[in-house]
């Protein structure tokens, strides 16, 4: 094939795939590299087949935009026509695509970057009208083999700039010092295969030194250390008083501390220079050798103090790579004139024969099947598991959480699986937020900006960027909240946009209504339309099997070993969680409603001091850990057959299973912090018990729960584990069944009703304490596990906890812009924090800020109504209006009655007409109520149907103009789950059976 194209056409048009290779090969073997251990992720985008300049601009304006990514730098490279014989080059005549001008002074001196005189002069004589300022960003001058040198001015939009500042020194503000967040070098020739693309930019991210030390502080760039020193009161007489130093050091905190605050991506020496010692002895081991530049690996700063100053290394060169090449302008012909190339084409052909060769090897003889999971709980972690259990019958798959993927490897894929839920309002559980399909205006942008990359580079029809990709998704989620599996259903509806190919079908499991039932159907059929798709045979029958019930316990698979010491809670939470979860100090625990009130609502206070991992904004949640109740704990151990010693920490043996599910930890420490023993069993562990049964007739109960009798069963009776075990007392109860089968006790998540400004050092919890009984209120009483752990805390005691963030329920960066808050009961929580951060952080002129509040009586529980009259009078709050559901005399009034009645014409207003946001916190039901409320007051008053008031909703939330914060099943559980439940089924019922066409 190669040679085929050689004699056909005289050179060999690289594969996607082989470009991809090639790219990454290039940073890997770039000897002045220090950040190269992410050399597998780089983005590479194809540009090949680009025309002309315009068209090169557009691609790199797309570059620029998707490696800043608002910050949270992304490496890439874009690859423009390689060099041919007979035509002239694209390039880039500037150095880098982001660059400061740098202006020649009549007495010599240089304003801006002296660095980019030649490329200042060069655009100011194509046209360029300079600013003269210090930091004036430079066009790009492009070049094309068909068009002359032409100027495109970067929009502004486009470059991120960081303003400098520092930690302690207030003064450093004023020196006026800027710099850019993308780091693009664009003058290098990239070379793969004899093959030569003299413009291919590409780009990591900065590290400290070489915007604080090189471009600020050497002297032939921006020069800033005598002005730093002088304003340091450093003496700059002598160098014994080592002022270069000490300057250049409080330089390069500020260029960190500043990226930092901005949030854009930034590595310090330190840990770059480590990263590569890492990625050198990888190296080593992958490839026998890694080519290193001393001069350029080893930082300008600290020098000895890092790593590789100490480290040996060997420079060689190795293809592909990236080379230096002349300055454009300074070879530049006019069209048609002929390059000479440097290789032979006979080269090219050995090198491609090379890499196809290690292709082959590479090639896997089944078709490889990618099982993307993203979880809050770990539900679909294990249903992702059980799909690679089935397709490992005839499939090569893997698993991977979706925070551990690369999104760019989807357009390399064949095959793609992804099982996902939904956390609280329609977002992605926060291992997938690096995807966040579901943000329309987000996933809008980036479909269409790669579905014009598509266009742009080819003349005929494209299948898309995912084009060869195969997928399908299953959701997780419960028709309790408004937007059920809106995150399922957004991935699979961007898959299908960017190309790729359903092979069945979006599934939806229903946590109210035989969410497991629905995977296990969706799995075989799933699989079943994979094997067809491929053409590997058909396994259905396997599916059959492995959703079989469990065979019953197998005592002699299972060992406990004792170990020396339990793993710290706290750490064990950690390790379990794998996120770092932070000791919070009780403060005061203090009941918010009336003393003859029958329900508890908590002012929770916890400590915060000293824990940066607990920075948190106005609409932040806190993800708290409780514990079980004692009692509960104290029933399932009662009931453990040969129960361990109490205090001996226990672990799985390193024989048996390939990694411990738990911590070491005693039996107790695990059933009261780390297993859930509150909730109801699964129907696989009820098979389970009823195999440990002594009783046939318990045994025959526990094994014929199908789908449906067990949805029933658990809805109406809502188990706890010793509820179950004392329904079926012959159930003879193994330690090791509890410690590997039981679901993990997962966090509950609460608004923050404290502003940081306001409350430093201190998080502030509005926490409704749910008791409820089960059995339409005549079973027993079951308590909400977390609400009722805190309401028994003591202060001094510890919260194991952790921030959430909620970017898409924050304040309006403009504090004059209106707001309407809508927050019935605890729903008050997260405008609490709203109304500190008001009074206590911001000066100026405020906008209005009508709170909308709703209790049942204003004696019984209209909590914090003090501090809300206070936060009215200075003018946090401009209007509170309270709705009574249950005041003696007067009808009852909700917050939507509220609404409709008192603020009609001002939610028009506010939305439509001043901008303004409208914020919505509290239970499922409410928020749906006061939406529908809403839609009609914007089609009342704004002359619209009802579809126009809809669609006029949709698009503030695209724009997070309307807000909500939304929990799930509280206080009318029996209510709402019964009503929700039975739709659920009637939707099942209507469901045609098998995979859709």
């Amino acid at each position: 094939e190669v040679a085929a194209d050689i004699a056909a056409s005289g050179s060999y048009r690289l594969r996607e795939p082989e470009l991809t290779f090639g790219a990454k090969q290039a940073w890997r073997n770039a000897a002045r590299c220090v950040g190269r251990i992410q050399w597998n992720k780089l983005q590479v985008f194809d540009a090949r087949d680009c025309a002309g300049l315009a068209e090169m601009f557009s691609l790199l304006c797309s570059h620029i935009q998707f490696a800043t990514n608002r910050g949270n730098i992304r490496s890439a490279i874009t690859i423009f026509p390689p060099r041919a014989p007979g035509r002239g080059d694209f390039r880039i005549w500037n150095p880098q695509l982001i660059r400061y001008a740098g202006y020649r002074q009549p007495d010599g001196s240089v304003r801006g970057d002296p660095a980019n005189v030649d490329i200042t002069e060069l655009c100011i004589q194509h046209g360029w009208s300079p600013g003269g300022g210090r930091f004036d960003v430079l066009p790009l001058l492009l070049q094309s083999p068909d068009e002359s040198p032409e100027l495109f001015p970067l929009p502004p939009e486009l470059v991120l700039e960081v303003p400098l500042q520092h930690p302690t020194l207030e003064w450093f503000s004023e020196l006026g010092l800027r710099w850019h967040a993308l780091p693009a070098v664009a003058n290098l020739l990239l070379e793969i295969g004899g093959l030569e693309f003299p413009a291919a930019p590409f780009n990591g991210w900065y590290m400290g030194t070489e915007i604080g030390s090189r471009n600020l502080c050497d002297r032939h760039r921006y020069d800033v250390l005598p002005e730093v020193a002088q304003r340091m009161g450093l003496d700059t007489g002598t160098s014994s008083s080592l002022w270069k130093d000490r300057a250049a050091v409080e330089v390069n905190v500020a260029v960190l501390h500043s990226f930092q605050v901005a949030q854009v991506t930034i590595v310090d020496h330190h840990a770059a220079t480590e990263s590569f010692m890492k990625h050198l002895a990888a190296e080593g081991q992958a490839r026998g050798g890694c080519p290193a530049d001393w001069a350029w690996i080893v930082p300008p700063l600290s020098g000895s103090l890092t790593p590789v100053f100490h480290q040996e290394m060997v420079n060689y060169h190795l293809s592909p790579t990236f080379r230096y090449q002349p300055d454009a302008w300074k070879v530049y012909v006019s069209k048609g004139t002929t390059v000479t190339r440097r290789k032979t084409f006979k080269e090219v052909a050995n090198a491609v024969k090379i890499s196809a060769k290690l292709m082959g090897h590479v090639m896997a003889r089944r078709v490889k099947a990618t099982i993307l999971y993203a979880t809050e709980t770990g539900k679909s972690r294990t249903y992702a598991w059980n799909l690679c259990q089935l397709f490992r019958r005839a499939f090569d798959p893997k698993v991977l959480c979706m925070d551990e993927y690369d999104v760019v490897a989807l357009e390399h894929e064949t095959l793609v699986l992804v099982v996902t839920s939904t956390f609280g309002n329609g977002d992605p559980p926060e291992c997938a937020e690096v995807l966040r399909f579901n943000s329309v205006s987000q996933s809008d942008q980036l479909v269409s900006s790669w579905k014009k990359k598509r266009r742009q580079l080819s003349n005929t029809d494209s299948a898309g960027t995912l084009g060869a990709l195969r997928f399908a998704v299953f959701g997780l989620g419960s028709r309790a909240y408004p937007h059920f599996c809106a995150f399922a259903r957004a991935v699979d509806t961007r898959l299908e946009e960017l190309g790729g190919e359903r092979v069945l079908p979006l599934g939806e499991g229903d946590e109210l209504c035989a969410q497991e039932e629905s995977f296990r159907t969706w799995a075989r059929q799933v699989f079943q339309a994979a094997c067809e798709t491929f053409c590997v045979g058909d396994g259905a029958g396997g599916a059959e099997e492995l959703f079989a019930p469990p065979q019953g316990w197998k005592r002699h698979r299972h060992r406990l070993v004792p170990q020396p010491q339990a793993t710290e809670t706290l750490a064990g939470l950690s390790q379990l969680h794998k996120r770092q979860v932070f000791p919070c100090p009780v403060l005061s625990v203090e009941n918010l409603q009336s003393e003859e009130s029958s329900r508890q609502t908590l002012l929770l206070r916890v400590g915060c001091a000293g824990q940066g991992g607990l920075r948190h904004l106005p609409g932040d949640h806190l993800g708290v850990f409780p514990a079980n109740r004692p009692e509960l704990v104290r029933d399932v151990l009662q009931r453990v057959e040969d129960p361990p010693p109490p205090e001996q920490p226990l672990a799985p043996g390193p024989r048996w299973v390939l990694q411990p599910r738990l911590p070491p930890c005693t039996l107790a420490q695990a059933l009261t912090f780390y297993l859930d023993v509150a909730a109801p069993p699964s129907p696989q562990f009820l098979q389970l018990l009823g195999s440990l049964a002594r009783d046939p007739a318990e045994q025959e109960r526990l094994q014929r729960l199908d789908a449906r009798l067990y949805e029933e069963w658990k809805w109406f009776r809502c188990p706890t584990l010793p509820e179950v075990l004392a329904e079926f007392p012959s159930v003879a109860l193994p330690a090791a069944l509890l410690l590997s089968q039981l679901p993990l006790l997962q966090p509950r998540y609460y608004s923050i009703s404290s502003a940081p400004g306001a409350h430093p050092g201190e998080i502030h919890l509005t926490v409704a304490v749910v008791t409820y009984h089960s059995e339409n209120g005549q079973g027993p009483l079951h308590y909400g596990v977390c609400s009722t752990w805190l309401a028994r805390l003591q202060p001094g005691d510890t919260v194991p906890a952790f921030i959430r963030g909620a970017p898409s329920f924050r304040l309006p960066p403009a504090p004059d812009t209106p707001c309407i808050l809508v927050g019935p009961g605890t729903g008050v929580a997260p405008f609490r924090s709203f109304w500190q951060h008001r009074l206590h952080l911001l000066r100026g002129p405020l906008g209005p800020m009508v709170l909308v509040f709703g209790c049942r009586s204003s004696a019984l529980d209209h909590i914090y109504r003090e501090e809300m009259e206070e936060a009215r009078q200075q003018g946090a709050l401009s209007q509170v209006l309270t709705a009574f559901s249950r005041q003696p005399g007067s009808p009852k009034t909700y917050v939507q009655d509220v609404l409709r009645a008192q603020l009609a014409a001002e939610v028009h207003q506010v939305l439509c007409q001043r901008g303004g946001h409208m914020y919505v916190c509290g239970d499922v039901t409410m928020a749906t109520e006061v939406l529908q409320t809403v839609q009609h007051i914007l089609a009342q008053e704004g002359g619209m149907t009802l579809g126009q008031a809809g669609d006029v909703i949709s698009e503030l939330r695209d724009k997070n103009r309307y807000h909500e914060d939304i929990f799930g099943l509280t206080f009318r559980t029996q209510e709402v789950a019964l009503r929700i439940r039975s739709q659920s089924f009637s939707l099942q019922e209507r469901r045609p059976p098998g995979p859709a066409p």
